[in-house]
């Protein structure tokens, strides 16, 4: 049990780590024009609308048939609607924060609700695969520990591995848009990784209780990131529609196809 733990948390902290590589993204652009940051942004939302589905929500329906006393749909469904109503609520609970104990108000500190929005709808969706990577490696215990078996935990952990590149650069690139200096970009970016490991290490410990619980959690992270792509990211991207019409919606366009593209050929 001990080695799956730590096969576990090797697994997870290169994932965080790839998640690190996405972010030092920001360390490359100096001045980033209006016009490369809403590709970004654009590129960003439709990669967490891909992973929303392939990533989350269809691995959440496969789990729930296999395990789950209630239907499908509902587990599902609940989930997804869950994690919809709490970021609504984060995002009611920071503008009143802010607002609360903030003198000065206005563009920038809205802005600033949608990044701080954006960094939590991440980090929530990181806690759920950090769980997925340590529940795949924990059930070996109760499966024919085989190469095969191996390898096919070490797939997951390279899927979601190579999701997060993307997703590190969706929460530097918009704190540097904001103002924020290329290196905290960079660490705030880094650091909404940082669960993995942790939820990792707790899927692996306890993997008989996390089973029960992954298809919600799967499905709760869905609904945050759906949440936080519709309804800040593209509008956000889209500012500029009118001096580059389709420029952000190719990067919406681009970003889908590229996590989907990953997700189903990696399985």
């Amino acid at each position: 049990m001990e080695n799956l733990i730590l096969f576990s948390l090797i697994a997870t902290l290169g994932t965080w780590a790839v998640n690190s590589l996405g972010a030092a993204t920001v360390l490359f652009f100096r001045s980033p024009s209006e016009k490369t940051l809403n590709l970004m942004l654009g590129f960003a939302s439709g990669v967490m609308i891909a992973a929303s589905f392939w990533s989350l929500l269809e691995p959440s329906i496969a789990l729930a048939e296999k395990s789950s006393a209630l239907p499908a749909y509902v587990v599902a469904t609940s989930g997804f609607l869950f994690g919809a109503v709490f970021m609504w609520i984060s995002d009611k609970v920071v503008t009143f924060s802010r607002r609360r104990f903030i003198i000065s108000k206005g563009s920038k500190t809205e802005k600033l609700n949608r990044v701080i929005m954006l960094v939590l709808s991440i980090t929530f969706h990181n806690i759920p695969e950090g769980l997925a990577i340590g529940v795949a490696f924990g059930s070996l215990q109760n499966t024919n520990f085989s190469a095969e078996n191996l390898m096919c935990a070490i797939t997951i952990a390279l899927g979601i591995g190579i999701q997060n590149f993307p997703e590190g650069a969706a929460v530097s690139l918009p704190l540097r848009r904001e103002g924020c200096s290329r290196l905290k970009s960079f660490l705030i970016g880094s650091a909404s990784g940082i669960v993995e490991p942790i939820a990792g290490v707790i899927g692996a410990v306890s993997v008989v209780y996390i089973k029960a619980i992954l298809p919600y959690a799967l499905a709760f992270a869905a609904g945050c990131m759906i949440l936080v792509a519709v309804h800040e990211l593209i509008p956000e991207c889209q500012q500029s529609k009118d001096a580059h019409p389709y420029f952000a919606t190719m990067g919406i366009v681009s970003g889908f196809a590229a996590m989907m593209l990953l997700d189903v050929m990696l399985g």
